[in-house]
């Protein structure tokens, strides 16, 4: 398979590596200091893009690759409220793209777990829920895509919350998501339910950015020859 890289940094030469190690050819790579790339032949003969770059050009990456004819595969989080625009290119002018807040396996695991849990922990009110997500100092956005979908899972199974908020709780509705940035962590969850007489808790550490880099190029094979818009449910069909 063809692919371009969209985005340089550690992330992309990690996706570049297993790509490589599984066969595929890197056709193209856009960076910050290249953007005349989306241009180039190489890009359009790129059978999918892979972007992992920023919340403030991700969008615009997007538009760049749509009009190269690319698929995209994207795990940049911090942009979603432009996603509707990006569902309407896929059902309108049948653009492809694959969009998940975190490529991880083993996360998307925890996604389906965390569900199940909060669809228990719905019928016991006297256990608060909080979540606790660290990563890098270099990532930008905070809560991440992750506790977001997360924090979403849970609100769409417990009655008595009904929104996320960042640090603090406003009201008894609100489920808290503290945010740390930290060193070099790939990536900590933890979702805590806590009565007065127990603490519960489902946590996911990942070890390094591999995890992540492997899921966003199997989506890729997934995703290479598909219309429309896509996410890990249809690949993981859990």
């Amino acid at each position: 398979m063809k692919i371009a890289l969209i985005g340089y940094g550690k992330m992309g030469k990690t996706i570049e590596q297993i790509a490589l190690n599984r066969g595929h050819q890197i056709v193209s790579i856009v960076d910050i200091n290249n953007p005349e790339e989306f241009q180039s032949a190489n890009f359009k003969s790129a059978d999918v893009a892979i972007e992992f770059t920023t919340p403030a050009t991700a969008f615009d990456n997007y538009m760049k690759s749509f009009a190269a004819g690319v698929p995209v595969v994207s795990g940049t989080t911090g942009w979603l409220d432009r996603i509707s625009e990006i569902k309407e290119k896929c059902e309108k002018e049948g653009k492809t793209f694959f969009y998940a807040s975190n490529f991880s396996i083993g996360v998307n695991i925890f996604f389906a777990l965390n569900k199940y849990l909060a669809k228990i922990m719905n019928n016991f009110p006297s256990y608060n829920i909080s979540m606790t997500e660290t990563h890098h100092i270099h990532k930008l956005d905070a809560p991440s895509g992750t506790a977001i979908t997360l924090a979403e899972g849970i609100i769409e199974n417990v009655d008595r919350k009904d929104r996320w908020t960042l640090e603090t709780a406003e009201q008894p509705t609100d489920l808290p998501i503290h945010a740390i940035r930290e060193g070099e962590v790939p990536g900590i969850h933890e979702v805590t339910y806590e009565s007065d007489v127990d603490y519960i808790s489902i946590k996911h550490d990942a070890k390094s950015r591999a995890g992540f880099a492997l899921g966003a190029v199997v989506a890729a094979e997934f995703t290479a020859g598909k219309k429309g818009f896509l996410g890990m449910d249809d690949m993981l069909k859990f």
